[in-house]
C-alpha cells in the first residue's frame, strides 16, 4: 500500500458492517476521566502543548477585520510575556496551531500573520454545508486564492442519514480535488447524525474519500465535541490507518472552553493513537474560549495565584 495515496475505493461492506457498543464507548471514556490526572508541572507542560495545537477560532455573525487583526496578533502572542518569563520559556516558541474564519475573511488574516501561522478557512456552505455543491466548490478554490493553507469544508449530513454514501464519497473527494495539495479537514457535524454508527461511517467515507483531517462539528449543533463522538472517530483513524498505513488527523471542535477539558481530549488522543499524533500536523483543537482559560492556569502555575481579570488579555 502506498503512503502517499490521496483517495481510497469506496468500500460499502467495510462501512455497512460498521458497529458501535456504546455501552462500551461510554465505559471507556469515564474511566479515562477518573483514571488519568495531570498534575503541577506535568500539567504545565500539557497546557503549553494543547496551545500549540489550538485553531484559534472566530466564527461569529459580527465578525470585522478588527475582531480578525485581535485573534490574530493573539495567535501569534498566544501567553502573556510575565508568565513565559517566570516559567522561562522563549515567547517565540508558543503559538496556536492556525487561525480560522470565515472565508472572506481570509486575505485580513493573510496581511496580519504573513506567513508565519497557518490559515484555516471554513467553506463549502458553512455551517449548514446546503448551498448549491456549485457555490460549495468555488468558495474552497476562492478561499486557497485569498490566502487559505487550510480548509475546513462541511459535508451534506443528508448523505449521513439516507445512508447515501456514495454522494457523501463523491462529494468530498470532489472538494479535494478542487483543494489540491490543500490540506482538508471534513467537518462530520457530530450533533446531526442521530447515531454513534453514523459517525463512525461518516468518519471512515471521508477519509476514503480523501480528507486530511476528520472534524468533529461546526460549533454550531446542539451537540458538539465530547469524548464519546471523539471516542468514535479515533477509534475509525486508527483502524484507517491499520488498513492503509495513512496517518489521518483529527481536530475536535465546538465546547472545548476549559483546561481540564482540553486535557481530557489530549489523553484520549495519546492513548486511542499514540505520541505521534500530538502534534498540529494530526491534531488540531476548534476552540475561540479556551486559551484564556490556559493563560490562566498557566498565570496559577507560575506565580501562585489567580490573575484578577486586569492581568490577562482578552482571547
Amino acid at each position: 500500500m502506498k503512503l502517499n495515496k490521496i483517495f481510497f475505493d469506496l468500500d460499502l461492506n467495510w462501512i455497512n458492517n460498521i458497529n458501535v457498543n456504546l455501552s462500551a464507548v461510554e465505559r471507556r471514556t469515564l474511566t479515562l476521566v477518573k483514571r488519568r490526572s495531570v498534575k503541577k508541572e506535568y500539567q504545565a507542560s500539557w497546557l503549553l502543548k494543547a496551545i500549540t495545537l489550538i485553531d484559534l477560532t472566530t466564527l461569529s455573525g459580527d465578525d470585522t477585520f478588527g475582531k480578525v487583526d485581535r485573534l490574530c496578533k493573539k495567535a501569534l502572542n498566544p501567553i502573556a510575556n510575565n508568565i513565559l518569563s517566570k516559567l522561562e520559556i522563549n515567547e517565540d516558541v508558543v503559538k496556536v496551531g492556525a487561525v480560522c474564519v470565515y472565508h472572506h475573511l481570509v486575505s485580513q488574516a493573510k496581511n496580519q500573520l504573513k506567513g508565519q501561522l497557518p490559515i484555516a478557512a471554513v467553506s463549502t456552505g458553512f455551517p449548514a454545508g446546503l448551498s448549491s455543491f456549485s457555490t460549495r466548490k468555488k468558495e474552497v478554490v476562492d478561499s486557497i486564492k485569498s490566502g487559505a493553507n487550510e480548509i475546513d469544508i462541511v459535508i451534506n449530513r443528508g448523505f449521513v442519514i439516507q445512508n447515501n454514501w456514495k454522494k457523501l464519497y463523491d462529494e468530498v473527494k470532489s472538494f479535494k480535488l478542487a483543494a489540491n495539495k490543500t490540506k482538508i479537514k471534513a467537518i462530520l457535524g457530530v450533533g446531526d447524525l442521530e447515531t454513534m454508527r453514523n459517525v463512525a461511517k461518516a468518519s471512515l467515507v471521508c477519509m476514503m474519500a480523501g480528507a486530511d483531517f476528520i472534524k468533529t462539528s461546526t460549533g454550531k449543533e446542539s451537540i458538539n465535541a465530547n469524548l464519546n463522538n471523539s471516542l468514535v472517530m479515533l477509534r475509525m483513524i486508527r483502524e484507517f490507518h491499520e488498513f492503509s498505513g495513512k496517518k489521518i488527523g483529527f481536530k475536535p471542535a465546538g465546547g472545548i472552553s476549559t483546561a481540564k477539558s482540553v486535557l481530557e481530549f489530549l489523553i484520549l488522543v495519546m492513548e486511542e493513537l499514540g505520541e505521534d499524533w500530538l502534534n498540529p500536523n494530526l491534531l488540531r483543537i476548534g476552540a475561540s474560549s479556551l486559551l484564556i482559560d490556559i493563560e490562566r492556569q498557566l498565570y496559577h502555575h507560575a506565580f501562585g495565584r489567580y490573575a484578577t481579570h486586569d492581568k490577562l488579555a482578552i482571547a
